[in-house]
């Protein structure tokens, strides 16, 4: 095994704390039985991070499938978490936050970059307004869009902020793109050890992080190549523009793409130019007709109301919904994503 994954980096501290290995285990346990659920977590990570084992168990999120748990190798982990510091230029005793479930993949990867990189971590229960109640400045922080959503007038604290987990909407990316800070869109899954990639927000392409190369399928849908990271290629469901070898414009997923006569529609695009119209939460798929094969529907959450006709407006000519149906409550993921089709009835 990897030394490096056996030790802790001399300029880690932990909320404020420097910790030999020994001291970092006896925090970990002492955090087993406490009461609050994200401390309990992060110690049965900690123990997990430093046992006998080279890997670690995790479950995927779901959201396009039935979750499973995976086997993540930790000399891979390892990797991800110097290619993050190397792309973001983040050196030891950068100042970062972590206010991620650490049961997911994503709060897993906070800690284990502070731990080989030398990071001074402060630690938050997660929750959707991460920097209430802290006025300290800080180097990095990773969140969900929710809670970036919540944070837009104190994330000029953070000199650097990824968001990933969710797509950010368009209105929300218009807010980040003034603040004085750079903040990046992410792309990533739990097999990929969090992100791959990563655009400054409003940007149109991804660039890959180091260490991996990409390219397309016959669907057009990107190839991970990260030996790194995984033994095999990584075959994706993401349909993708390659601009370069190491840029991609990311289009929607292949199983979310609706063939109306003939005609390719991508929801999320489609999504992205009704993010301004519609206040609700809502997306676009196809739906089984006789003439067109699937024709295009928009469904809305909540209780049934007039959509005003500029909503469509900005729309091209066959990106128009034929039909729209409202949803009382959409069917989610346990980290929050919807589940289109389950949300049908």
């Amino acid at each position: 095994m990897n030394n490096r994954l056996c030790q802790i980096h001399p300029s880690f501290q932990f909320n404020g704390k420097s910790y030999s290995k020994a001291e970092f285990l006896v925090l970990a346990e002492s955090f087993l039985n406490s009461e609050e659920d994200y401390k309990a977590q992060f110690g049965k990570f900690i123990l997990e991070w430093f046992d006998t084992n080279d890997f670690i168990r995790l479950t995927t999120s779901g959201t396009t499938g039935k979750p499973k748990e995976i086997q993540l190798l930790k000399e891979a982990m390892l990797n991800s978490a110097l290619a993050t510091s190397e792309f973001f230029n983040l050196t030891e005793s950068c100042k970062a936050l972590h206010c991620l479930p650490t049961q997911y993949i994503a709060g897993k990867m906070m800690l284990v970059r502070a731990l080989v990189c030398g990071w001074e971590l402060d630690v938050v229960p997660p929750s959707s307004h991460p920097l209430d109640g802290n006025e300290k400045a800080y180097d990095f922080a990773a969140m969900v869009p929710l809670q970036v959503e919540n944070s837009v007038d104190k994330l000029k604290r953070v000199k650097q902020t990824i968001i990933g987990g969710a797509k950010l909407n368009p209105i929300l990316a218009d807010k980040l793109k003034q603040l004085p800070v750079l903040v990046y869109e992410t792309y990533g899954m739990t097999e990929t050890i969090t992100h791959i990639a990563a655009k400054k927000v409003q940007e149109e392409a991804f660039s890959i992080l180091p260490g991996i190369a990409i390219h397309k399928d016959e669907r057009d849908c990107l190839v991970i190549d990260a030996p790194r990271l995984s033994e095999e290629l990584i075959v994706t469901n993401d349909v993708i523009d390659l601009v370069s070898e190491n840029q991609f414009i990311w289009l929607g997923r292949h199983d979310n793409v609706i063939n109306s006569g003939g005609i390719k529609l991508f929801p999320e695009k489609i999504e992205e130019k009704l993010a301004s119209k519609i206040s609700n939460r809502f997306f676009v798929i196809g739906k089984s007709d006789e003439t067109l094969g699937e024709k295009l529907i928009l469904v809305i959450e909540g209780e049934p109301f007039e959509l005003p006709e500029s909503t469509f407006e900005n729309l091209d000519k066959y990106e128009k919904p034929r039909e729209i149906l409202f949803v009382s409550k959409f069917v989610e993921t346990e980290t929050g994503k919807i589940k289109r089709k389950k949300s049908i009835p």
